[in-house]
């Protein structure tokens, strides 16, 4: 059964959903508050801390996906300019570094202006790109901090869409 098909006929709150989605795939959760649910999603190359909020004020369903990254100063021109191309090549979400968090956060927002509903199938893809997402630009993220590479070269990684560890 899809995960949609429960919720046909009835009016859920979005994060009643995204709770439902997350007890689904077996994923630890929080609901931190009426509106607002936290989870830990299993990737191959780390555990991603997802955040979902709904805010009523502006009918907008958040995502926010991080994971920690603490880059040495010197890396972070490269950093940023390896958060723009990536950016570039984004169509839905886009990334940013918290800098006095030390995270790398993927951030997503669904409008449901006008009273529009989410369905629970538009809530799991929306999860699983922010961890696909995370996971196809975590190497060239860990090669340009880490591995001093140049974020061209470094973006290759993510383009090739490479799966699996050296």
């Amino acid at each position: 059964m899809a995960l949609s098909e429960q919720y046909l006929e009835e009016d859920i709150h979005p994060i009643d959903i995204v709770e439902h989605i997350a007890e689904h795939h077996d994923w630890d959760f929080d609901r931190i508050a009426e509106d607002q649910i936290a989870m830990a999603v299993e990737g191959q190359w780390r555990t991603y801390s997802i955040t979902l909020a709904w805010s009523p004020y502006d009918e907008t369903l958040r995502l926010i996906c991080t994971f920690d990254m603490e880059p040495p100063a010197e890396r972070m021109p490269a950093l940023y300019e390896s958060l723009n191309s990536v950016n570039d090549q984004c169509w839905a979400g886009a990334f940013t570094y918290w800098q006095e968090a030390k995270l790398m956060v993927y951030r997503y927002g669904l409008v449901l202006a006008g009273g529009n509903v989410a369905s629970a199938d538009q809530i799991d893809t929306m999860i699983n790109c922010a961890v696909m997402s995370a996971e196809r630009y975590y190497p060239a993220f860990q090669l340009v901090v880490w591995g001093n590479r140049a974020p061209k070269d470094a973006l290759q990684v993510a383009i090739a869409e490479a799966y699996g560890r050296a």
